[in-house]
C-alpha cells in the first residue's frame, strides 16, 4: 500500500535521485531508519526501478535532437525482431514507441550535429524494410521531464 509519505519519497527521489537518506527522512517527517526501509520496500515492489544520473547532453556533445517517424508494410513478428535488433545496436537512438494510427513509429535521437543522421539512417534501412521514414530536428525543448505524476499510484 502506497501513502502520500511514499507519494513524496517517489517525488523527491525523481526531482534528486542522491538525496541523503537523512534529508529525505526529514523532508517526509520520517525517522532515517523508517525512510530508508520505505525507500527499500519501493524498491523491491518495483515502484523504483533504478537510479540513474542524468548526463548534460550539450556537455556531452549531444546537442541535437532528432524525431524519426516510421511507417513499415510489415507487421510480422520476423519484421519487429529485425527492427527490435537493429535499433539495439544504435545508441543514439534514446527512445522508441509503437504507434496507433497511421504512424507505426517513432523514434527520439540525440546527436551531435544533423548530419550525423545519414549514418543512422543508413544502418537502419540496411537491416530493416521500411515503407516510409522522415525525420523532423526538434528546434527547441520546451518540456522534458523524467519524473511521473505519482498521484496515480494506489
Amino acid at each position: 500500500m502506497i501513502d502520500d509519505r511514499d507519494r513524496k519519497i517517489l517525488d523527491i527521489l525523481q526531482e534528486n535521485a542522491s538525496v541523503g537518506v537523512s534529508d529525505l527522512a526529514n523532508r517526509v517527517n520520517l525517522s532515517i531508519s523508517a525512510c530508508s526501509r520505505r525507500i527499500q520496500r519501493l524498491e523491491e515492489e518495483g515502484y523504483i526501478q533504478r537510479r540513474v544520473a542524468l548526463v548534460d547532453r550539450p556537455l556531452a556533445g549531444l546537442p541535437t535532437t532528432m524525431f524519426v517517424i516510421i511507417r513499415t508494410a510489415r507487421h510480422s513478428a520476423e519484421w519487429l525482431e529485425q527492427f527490435r535488433a537493429a535499433i539495439s545496436d544504435i545508441p543514439e537512438i534514446v527512445e522508441v514507441h509503437r504507434m496507433t494510427g497511421t504512424i507505426d513509429y517513432i523514434l527520439k535521437l540525440v546527436l551531435p550535429r544533423v548530419e550525423a543522421y545519414d549514418e543512422i539512417y543508413k544502418s537502419l534501412v540496411e537491416k530493416v524494410e521500411f515503407f516510409d521514414i522522415s525525420a523532423s530536428v526538434s528546434m527547441e525543448t520546451l518540456k522534458s521531464t523524467t519524473a511521473v505524476p505519482t498521484h496515480y499510484i494506489k
